[in-house]
């Protein structure tokens, strides 16, 4: 295999024909598929950490799903996970893909206006299930059906339905990104880790040769970016830097449509949880789905590989804005917090602490919760996933690269087509997403 350790030229700038820069599974999605439709160019993926996927795909909850309201959503989620199986069955690649399903817990209220959104999307021919309380305490013995003077005091209501995604559940985000990876680099493409992008480099479309340019009346494009190992040219830049991108995008006046947040994730391993973890019913895998609380902001992940449960908080409003590079794990966010509202559920979890934590962060798009794929000159952005990348990643790597050529449609996994605009920023149509977590 190629040695790619050596791409940079001390003495003079790399060029290439694409510059990606992010090797999370949107950089690598989008390298893949612009390299597959355009072999003979060179396209170069740079990251400022040392593999595919270290940053906050690594991070993630790794999570796979197509239970959304919104029409363009669908498509992106179910084309990706046909992707999924296509690099597991047919490709070779053990991805860890566990179909457990996607559980929300329900109160009444939020059941009532959640119900219309949850019959349109059967109705559109996503598997659903739902189920009442009663059968809920069946598949689910560790779960308080009936809450006790305390959580009522506390605000708290009870669970009374049970929304599932049947096409729903988990992947190896690690294997993920390094498939990708691999299948990029089968093509012949460039990765470049340890190399960070530290601005990106604007220049006119003429030059004048005159100190000062670009001029405000010149146009002017994206031409690449200074690097921590030197200049890189591309004839197209692909910022795919995830929370990362603000810190190149915000300089030259682009707009995401996104903001940084963390989110944190609590593991769990104790043989009070073993039941919890094996609950029967949801799957031919009789294991907990992919749980979500929302009254509590809490959602639940039975992991399969090392029989532990994660535990991860979704709360938004409260919970400020900002980039951090190395977010800290926020322990006293669980036993302060979380804890006192989950033990009125899941009273398995009584007096358990976490054995291990850490803190991501998503680029949260608050306007409709879809994923940002948009053109300027010289430069293609992609990204404001809302902690759905991961389950859109192939849909939105070709997405990029059907911007790339200049297409107006982008054909997705199984032959499904997605009008490209709608997920651009001036002529966006997209919706707004019902479900989130």
């Amino acid at each position: 295999m190629k040695d790619y350790s050596n791409i940079f030229d001390v003495t003079q700038p790399m060029k290439c024909d694409v510059l990606v820069v992010g090797a999370g599974v949107l950089g690598l999605s989008s390298a893949l598929h612009l390299k597959r439709r355009n072999p003979d160019k060179r396209v170069t993926v740079i990251d400022r950490l040392g593999g595919p996927g270290q940053g906050n795909t690594a991070k993630s909850a790794g999570i796979f799903l197509n239970l959304f309201t919104t029409e363009v959503n669908r498509l992106l989620g179910d084309s990706t996970i046909d992707w999924f199986h296509h690099l597991q069955d047919d490709l070779g690649y053990d991805l860890s893909l566990h179909q457990c399903g996607y559980l929300y817990l329900l109160d009444e209220d939020r059941y009532r206006k959640l119900r219309a959104s949850v019959e349109e999307v059967r109705g559109r021919g996503v598997e659903v299930d739902t189920f009442d309380r009663e059968e809920l305490a069946g598949m689910i013995p560790d779960l308080a059906t009936e809450l006790d003077d305390e959580a009522e005091s506390m605000g708290l209501e009870p669970i009374e339905r049970g929304v599932l995604g049947v096409r729903c559940g988990s992947v190896n985000t690690d294997s993920l990104a390094r498939s990708l990876e691999a299948e990029f680099k089968k093509m012949g493409g460039e990765v470049s880790y340890n190399t960070e992008a530290e601005r990106l480099i604007v220049e006119p479309e003429r030059r004048l040769g005159v100190r000062g340019e670009p001029f405000v009346w010149q146009d002017i494009r994206v031409a690449g970016a200074e690097t921590s190992r030197g200049r890189v040219d591309a004839e197209t830049t692909v910022v795919a830097a995830g929370t990362w991108s603000e810190r190149l995008l915000d300089p030259i006046g682009f707009d995401t449509l996104a903001r940084p947040k963390s989110r944190s994730i609590f593991v769990f391993k104790d043989q009070r949880l073993e039941k919890l973890r094996e609950a029967e019913g949801f799957s031919g895998l009789n294991m907990l789905p992919f749980t979500h609380i929302p009254g509590i902001s809490v959602y639940l992940k039975a992991e399969p590989t090392e029989g532990s449960v994660w535990l991860g908080c979704a709360d938004d409003f409260g919970r400020r804005y900002g980039l951090e590079d190395e977010p800290r794990a926020e322990g006293g966010l669980y036993s302060n917090n979380v804890y006192h509202a989950l033990v009125k559920y899941l009273p398995c979890f009584r007096d358990l602490r976490p054995v291990n934590m850490w803190t991501g962060q998503r680029s949260v798009n608050s306007v409709d919760r879809t994923p940002v794929v948009a053109p300027a000159p010289g430069m293609i952005y992609v990204g404001s996933a809302t902690g759905y990348g991961i389950t859109k990643s192939d849909a939105l790597g070709r997405t990029v690269a059907a911007v790339h050529s200049g297409e107006e449609e982008a054909e997705l996994y199984g032959g499904r087509r997605l009008r490209v605009a709608d997920l651009g920023v001036e002529a966006r149509n997209v919706g707004h997403e019902m479900f989130k977590v």
